[in-house]
């Protein structure tokens, strides 16, 4: 992808355009998206990953306009008595388990890789969906196989059917609508009011993006100044004067707490903490993902030979991010060599090196590069 170029899933508008207009601010509708778009997985395929221990996957019901949810795995018997229902399966994270939906996903990568989430995918029955309802980062709706009718509202009343499993919104009131068909594309910012029903049996597409609220951010934070900050030195009141009144936590404790906390706000402000900060929680697994070690572990020649001839690709579940000249992949730091910054950079972008640009790597990346692969990080070719 040239960099801003106009592109067609983009209704012709260049990424700078695309950001500046309607990213986080309005929807827009892109008729024939994706011309001739070849789903990344067939039917079959959605309900065998539904049904995986190592896929994340959701069963939504709607009987007699009563609501229910079933968290995966997805066995063929929940499908079969769902059957009696208009049923939707939800399967998160298909880039993990597809190449082709890999793909999918780099079309829309003129955004930032730490700002990107899943591809995940919708298989509904005629008249099925998740109900009215909106998300809380921005999405793509990439229609599949058959026919659906969105409709959206940019409402401020988003206000939930009380004590629901779903997040199902209690006053929608449809502003516009549209029946989307196999390569049309909705996106809609955080926020937007939308309800889906599935006109045909189909399947629906959706490229999520990762917005965390300022409370996880939070949180993650903490926990990382948890392990990285160890302040020396115990309370102390060499000073203290007796006290008329042993229950109060007086002025002068006050002060001492204020000293020692703003010592360790100041140590945890630092531009390399946040750096670091940064990098670990966007590179981050997911709770359910683990990667598949090599069976068996080959010599470091033999090796080399293998990467020097074919290059290397990053594991489809891998994250790999670079802060400056900092690197992290899937939560940890990287001690990349600094003069293999630049390759390593294009490994972070575009998620493979070829042989020609492995040959031009030190033996410590090489070593660097044979530890990811053993640890089903990353593989050769």
């Amino acid at each position: 992808m040239k960099k801003n170029q106009p592109l067609a899933h983009l209704n012709g508008l260049s990424p700078d355009e695309f950001l500046r207009v309607h990213w986080q601010k309005k929807p827009l509708l892109v008729r024939n998206a994706f011309p001739d778009f070849a789903a990344p997985l067939t039917a079959a395929e959605i309900f065998e990953l539904a049904g995986r221990d190592e896929a994340e996957s959701r069963l939504i019901v709607n009987k007699n306009n009563e609501w229910g949810i079933h968290h995966g795995p997805i066995t063929k018997k929940i499908l079969r008595d769902a059957k009696k229902s208009l049923w939707t399966v939800l399967v998160q994270d298909t880039q993990h388990f597809s190449r082709e939906a890999h793909q999918l996903l780099q079309q829309f990568r003129f955004i930032p890789t730490a700002r990107i989430d899943d591809l995940m995918v919708s298989y509904a029955v005629k008249g099925g969906g998740v109900g009215p309802h909106f998300d809380s980062y921005d999405v793509f709706l990439l229609q599949g196989e058959g026919k659906r009718r969105w409709q959206i509202s940019a409402q401020r009343d988003l206000s939930l059917v009380p004590d629901h499993a779903l997040k199902i919104m209690a006053n929608f009131k449809a502003e516009k609508e549209w029946v989307l068909e196999t390569g049309d594309m909705l996106y809609l910012p955080p926020g937007y009011a939308h309800h889906g029903v599935a006109e045909t049996d189909c399947v629906t597409w959706s490229i999520g993006f990762r917005a965390p609220t300022e409370l996880e951010l939070s949180h993650a934070y903490l926990d990382f100044l948890r392990d990285e900050i160890s302040p020396e030195g115990l309370y102390q009141d060499a000073d203290l004067e007796v006290t008329r009144n042993p229950g109060a936590i007086d002025l002068d404790m006050q002060s001492r707490l204020v000293k020692i906390l703003s010592r360790v706000t100041h140590a945890s402000a630092t531009p390399d903490m946040m750096k670091r900060f940064a990098g670990r929680y966007f590179t981050e697994p997911k709770s359910h993902i683990y990667f598949d070690a090599p069976k068996a572990t080959m010599s470091a020649q033999t090796f080399s030979q293998k990467i020097i001839a074919r290059g290397v690709a990053l594991d489809l579940k891998t994250r790999l991010l670079f802060v400056d000249i900092l690197f992290f992949i899937n939560g940890e730091d990287l001690a990349v060599p600094s003069k293999d910054r630049p390759i390593w950079r294009t490994l972070a972008n575009v998620r493979k090196l070829s042989a020609d640009e492995v040959t031009q790597l030190s033996e410590n990346s090489f070593s660097l590069l044979q530890n990811l692969v053993n640890d089903g990080y990353l593989h050769i070719g």
